[in-house]
């Protein structure tokens, strides 16, 4: 048996390297390790550098809806709080999820870089691999495999108001709101 590779980084080509930079930096509350005219590096951790921005020396077509392109890159944060304190930071630079999603296995928040791929920000629900993995082969995800959507600033308020994690996580929490499906915001065309 092999060994298991770490991930290390991701790389986005952009036309829009200072928006992109500035903004991964507020996402992810890091910092530049190193840039000039053709690459900068960004950390938030111990890694030297975790997301990298190429810039060609030439102009970039605009990702459409109908791109063939990785579509996210996920963080997960250790609890609900922690996924709510960042919410609430990046509301106060005006950044806001383009769409939040109660897939069950995670509660996960989607936002859109100025280049608009999508970044997920995230909590797993369980606290085992092989928990998650049974909970996508149950009923429930096997009948909405996306789940719905949910209103972060309802749940901040709720989670304030004394609503237990358990009870934010669950997807009926978020299906009592009755929000639109969220496979339009996901799929680019909104």
């Amino acid at each position: 048996m092999s060994a298991a590779p770490k991930f290390a980084h991701v790389v986005f080509q952009t036309g829009q390297p200072t928006a992109m930079r500035d903004w991964y930096c507020a996402v992810l509350d890091g910092h530049t390790v190193y840039q000039d005219d053709a690459l900068c590096f960004i950390t938030y951790d111990e890694e030297h550098h975790r997301v990298a921005l190429l810039t060609p020396p030439a102009r970039l077509e605009a990702k459409t809806p109908v791109t063939a392109a990785a579509h996210h890159v996920a963080y997960t944060f250790a609890g609900l709080d922690d996924l709510l304190a960042r919410y609430e930071q990046l509301k106060e630079q005006g950044i806001r999820p383009a769409v939040c999603i109660a897939h069950g296995v995670t509660t996960s928040m989607y936002y859109r870089d100025p280049d608009t791929n999508f970044v997920e920000l995230q909590i797993d629900n369980f606290a085992e691999p092989d928990q998650a993995t049974a909970y996508m082969h149950g009923p429930e995800y096997g009948g909405d495999s996306v789940g719905p959507a949910f209103d972060p600033e309802a749940m901040r308020v709720a989670r304030r108001a004394g609503a237990t994690v358990e009870q934010l996580t669950d997807r009926s929490w978020a299906l009592a709101a009755g929000l639109p499906s969220p496979m339009q915001v996901l799929s680019g065309a909104s």
